[in-house]
C-alpha cells in the first residue's frame, strides 16, 4: 500500500503548508507556503493515478491525525520557524528558509560560497561540543563536591560523591548524545528515502518543488528554475540539495551515534576529573583548597577556549566563566553546609 501511504504523506505536506502559510500571513513566505501546498496536492494526484492504475479505490477526502492535528495547533501559537524540526521530519519543505541567510538575487557562486562557509563553521563541531562537554563535567562536580564538602569533612564522602557524579554524568551524557545523533540520522535517512523514491516517480515535480524554494530564497525564477532541473538530472547531487534546501538537514553535520557518545563521555568525564583529583592524594582543607585552585584555572583555561567561538575577547571570555564557576559552586557550597549544619 506504499500509493496510499505516499498519497496521504502529500496531503498531510498540503496541510500543513496552508497552515504555516497561515502563520506567515503577510511575509514572502505567505505565497510560497501556499505554492508548495499546490505542489503537494499535485503530487498527490499523481498517487491517486497510480492507485486507480491498479485497481484501487482513491481515498475521497484526507483527515489529519492527532500529531498533525497538533503540529498544526503549535504552528498555529509559536510560529514554523521554532517548529521548523517537527516540520521537517513530517515532510514539510522549505525548513531550509529558516536557517540560512537569504541569498538575494543571488547567484549560484554566492550559495556556493554560503555553502562552503556553513561547512568551514560545522567543521569545528566536534572541537566545540569536546570543550563545552569539558565545561559541563568540571562545573556540575566542582559543584557537587562543593556541596558535599561543606556538609562533611569526611574526605571519604567527598571523594565517593565526586565519582559518583563523574559515573553518572558522563553516561548520562554520552546516553543524551547517542539517542540524539541516532535520532537525527533515523530522521534524515527516513527523509532521504522519501526524497530519493520521490525524485524516481515524479522529477518534474520535485525539480518545481526545489525552483520554488530557490525563488523564496531572493533567486529569479528562471534562474531558479534552470539551477533546479540542473541539480534534479544527477541523482547524487539532486538527493543532497533537496536534504539541504527542502529539508533544512545538513548531511555534514550528521556524526556516528557511538562517536558521539564516546567523545561527549571522555569530555565529560576529563571535566569532571579535574576538582576530584586532589582528593586522592589529600583530604580536608588542603584538598579542597587545591581543588578548588584546580577548578578556577581549568574555568579560565575552558571560558578562553570558547571565546575562540564566540569571538570575545580571551581573557574577559575566561572571567566570565570563572565568575560562572565560583556562583554555582559558591552557592552548592553553602547549600551543602547549610544542610550539614541542619541534619547535623
Amino acid at each position: 500500500m506504499i500509493e496510499l501511504e505516499s498519497w496521504s504523506e502529500e496531503k498531510r505536506s498540503a496541510y500543513l503548508y496552508r497552515v504555516v502559510s497561515d502563520a506567515e500571513s503577510g511575509t514572502p513566505r505567505q505565497v510560497l507556503f501556499l505554492e508548495l501546498a499546490a505542489a503537494a496536492d499535485r503530487q498527490a494526484a499523481i498517487w491517486e493515478e497510480a492507485m486507480a492504475a491498479k485497481g484501487m479505490a482513491p481515498p475521497t477526502a484526507f483527515l489529519p491525525d492527532l500529531r498533525t492535528r497538533m503540529v498544526a495547533a503549535l504552528v498555529r501559537r509559536l510560529g514554523a520557524r521554532r517548529l521548523r524540526g517537527v516540520l521537517a521530519a513530517m515532510k514539510v519543505r522549505g525548513m531550509s528558509l529558516y536557517t540560512k541567510a537569504d541569498p538575494g538575487h543571488g547567484s549560484t557562486a554566492a550559495m556556493d560560497k554560503e555553502t562552503l562557509r556553513h561547512r568551514a563553521v560545522n567543521g569545528g563541531g566536534n572541537l566545540r561540543a569536546a570543550v563545552f562537554g569539558a565545561n559541563d563535567g568540571l562545573v556540575s562536580n566542582a559543584s557537587l563536591i562543593l556541596g558535599v564538602a561543606g556538609a562533611t569533612s569526611d574526605g571519604g564522602v567527598v571523594l565517593l560523591s565526586g565519582i559518583a557524579g563523574l559515573l553518572a554524568g558522563a553516561f548520562s551524557m554520552a546516553a543524551g548524545e547517542y539517542v540524539s545523533v541516532r535520532s537525527q540520522r533515523e530522521m534524515y535517512e527516513y527523509q532521504i528515502g522519501l526524497e530519493r523514491d520521490e525524485l524516481e516517480q515524479y522529477p518534474a515535480e520535485e525539480a518545481a518543488e526545489l525552483a520554488l524554494i530557490f525563488e523564496g530564497r531572493g533567486m529569479e525564477a528562471g534562474e531558479a528554475r534552470t539551477l533546479a532541473d540542473r541539480l534534479i538530472a544527477d541523482p547524487d547531487k539532486a538527493l543532497d540539495t533537496l536534504a539541504r534546501e527542502e529539508l533544512g538537514l545538513n548531511p555534514d553535520d550528521l556524526g556516528s551515534p557511538w562517536e558521539a557518545a564516546l567523545s561527549s563521555f571522555f569530555a565529560f568525564s576529563i571535566g569532571a576529573l579535574v576538582p576530584l583529583v586532589p582528593f586522592f592524594f589529600s583530604v580536608g582543607n588542603t584538598g579542597l583548597a587545591v581543588s578548588v585552585g584546580l577548578t578556577a584555572l581549568s574555568l579560565f583555561g575552558v571560558g578562553v577556549a570558547i571565546s575562540l567561538f564566540t569571538g570575545r575577547h580571551a581573557w574577559l571570555g575566561g572571567l566570565r566563566m570563572l565568575a560562572i564557576g565560583a556562583a554555582a559552586g559558591g552557592a552548592t557550597y553553602l547549600i551543602g553546609k547549610l544542610l550539614g549544619v541542619v541534619v547535623g
